[in-house]
């Protein structure tokens, strides 16, 4: 057993875990009366309502002990010091420092990088403000009306995120995404386009991630087959680091915008990565968004940790996982323009807290990050929540609602709000055989009939949901809102001792891709395994 599971704290909870799986959520809006108004926090115009968690006060009190413990108050100082709290690769973990205001002194290895953030930013807006107002001209003279930003990972999975989140208020050129080395993808976001009036961002931190720079070469093909090799300068940016490449695909290094290496990938949208949304929704709106996060870092930096809008998400994560038993977590906005918000945030829980290691490098005996899935309400409703009400398995769910937002059909967003609260509250509550039995009676069913129908309509209740509302969705909140859920990833990493800045099991594949593509192309593939030799025989 493991230093943590075998600690004073964690047994503690998971006593009280199972003392408390007597009551349901039920018995405990009958215990707590204030329960509604108490189990709640708020911060950056965002509202937390915990109250249908299976917690009481005791396992709240437990869990912030578990935080004690574990020193989170302390990881947190450290993290926003500029310490190199990703210590496998020797990095500090600084995006709080992109979206801190010009002036504000934020320092890693005793250097001010909120001056430099602030220079790119200043190079990112004079871009953005020519392509905006149509001073940039392509090749041939026409102002640029597109924009495709090619990249993959955190270099797609953000900007595409809040590109589509904020659309609504989107008045620049169109934005674009391609990341699939499938080059379906590529041809379908190009052929809709006319090379003389797009532009294309290149971003990848090294400039040589195998499938961007794929999609890199042939998307600079399609530009140069039609307007020529002198094209690239006026119709191809960089967002890199890397100067030598980026000169070798005939970007002019003037046109590389670049971050640093305490920027890790998943929390880079803040950065220059997130230069196709300033150009999409201009640098005023991108500065709201930065105001927002920014806004969100200050109350997880300060605020208690028992008020601690990240701090309480983190540890009730905790507690679900590894005290209930949740294999997964899913997410539930009810905003249609938050559609890709889910995916954005697989990759920065599963890719930070993926882990079976602890800090030390020593094995963990206890589940680290649930799998993290789910879709926009209500068409969620209509897909998985069957599973959520009744099936064998109890899922956590997290519900996001912009409660603003929808004057343009008011009676509709009115239905969104109630099917959002509805569905939280059915989760809780469920609906007991005689509940069901009463309702089939005074339909008429009787007898045999009615026995056999009763069991199909029982709903379980006592499965636990948050609800997180906004007052609308715009750049500000969506920025807190993204922020909250990039420091509650922090916060399990924290509890749970593992990194959450590194990601090294994303590098296999990308090595044994490259054998498998040697071997494709007429190379030794004796090294491979006997499954993946037999499989390029078939192919």
């Amino acid at each position: 057993m493991s230093v943590l599971t075998d600690s004073h704290a964690w047994r503690a909870l998971r006593q009280h875990a199972e003392a408390l799986s007597q009551s349901s959520l039920n018995d405990l809006f009958g215990f707590e009366p204030q329960r509604a108004r108490q189990f709640t926090a708020e911060a950056a115009g965002l509202f937390l309502d915990y109250s249908k968690q299976r917690v009481d006060a005791r396992a709240l009190e437990l869990l912030l002990g578990l935080a004690q413990q574990q020193d989170l108050a302390g990881w947190i100082r450290r993290l926003f010091a500029g310490d190199l709290v990703n210590q496998t690769e020797g990095r500090a973990a600084y995006h709080m420092a992109l979206r801190a205001p010009r002036g504000l002194r934020m320092e890693v290895r005793g250097h001010d990088v909120v001056a430099d953030v602030h220079a790119v930013l200043d190079r990112m807006a004079a871009l953005a403000g020519e392509l905006r107002s149509g001073a940039w001209r392509g090749a041939t003279g026409r102002p640029i009306t597109d924009v495709v930003n090619i990249g993959i990972g955190g270099s797609d999975l953000g900007p595409r995120m809040v590109c589509r989140a904020l659309a609504a208020a989107a008045d620049g050129p169109r934005t674009h995404f391609v990341a699939n080395v499938d080059g379906a993808q590529l041809t379908q976001a190009l052929g809709r386009l006319d090379p003389a009036a797009t532009l294309l961002i290149i971003t990848s931190k090294t400039f040589t991630t195998l499938e961007t720079m794929a999609n890199a070469r042939a998307a600079r093909r399609w530009l140069t087959d039609a307007l020529g090799e002198a094209a690239v300068s006026r119709h191809c940016v960089a967002v890199s680091t890397n100067r030598a490449e980026v000169e070798k695909f005939g970007i002019d290094a003037e046109r590389m915008y670049g971050f640093w290496d305490w920027v890790g990938g998943r929390y880079s949208l803040w950065s220059s990565v997130g230069l196709s949304i300033m150009i999409a929704v201009g640098p005023a709106r991108f500065g709201e968004l930065l105001a927002g996060a920014h806004a969100m870092d200050q109350h997880f930096r300060s605020a208690p940790l028992p008020a601690n809008l990240p701090v309480l998400l983190g540890l009730l994560g905790v507690w679900n996982t590894n005290f209930l038993g949740a294999a997964s977590q899913v997410v539930a906005p009810y905003a249609q323009d938050l559609e890709y918000f889910v995916a954005w945030l697989q990759q920065l829980e599963m890719e930070s807290n993926g882990k079976s290691v602890n800090r030390q490098g020593l094995p963990v005996d206890y589940a680290t990050t649930p799998a993290i899935w789910g879709d926009v309400g209500t068409n969620s409703q209509h897909a998985f929540f069957q599973m959520l009400h009744q099936g064998s398995a109890v899922h956590p769910v997290d519900f996001i609602l912009p409660t603003g937002g929808g004057e343009a059909l008011p009676e509709q967003h009115r239905m969104l709000i109630a099917n959002c609260l509805a569905q939280s509250a059915a989760l809780m509550r469920g609906k007991p055989a005689i509940q069901v039995r009463g309702e089939l009676q005074a339909q008429g069913l009787q007898g045999d009939a009615l026995e056999a129908a009763i069991p199909h309509r029982v709903f379980s209740g006592n499965r636990p949901s948050n609800t997180i509302l906004l007052p609308r969705l715009d750049a500000f909140h969506l920025g807190a809102l993204l922020a909250l859920y990039e420091h509650r990833t922090f916060v399990q990493s924290v509890i749970w001792n593992i990194n959450a800045f590194d990601q090294w099991g994303v590098e296999l594949g990308k090595q044994l891709a490259q054998s498998v593509l040697g071997a494709m192309h007429g190379g030794d593939a004796a090294a491979l395994d006997a499954s993946t030799r037999a499989l390029l025989a078939r192919l």
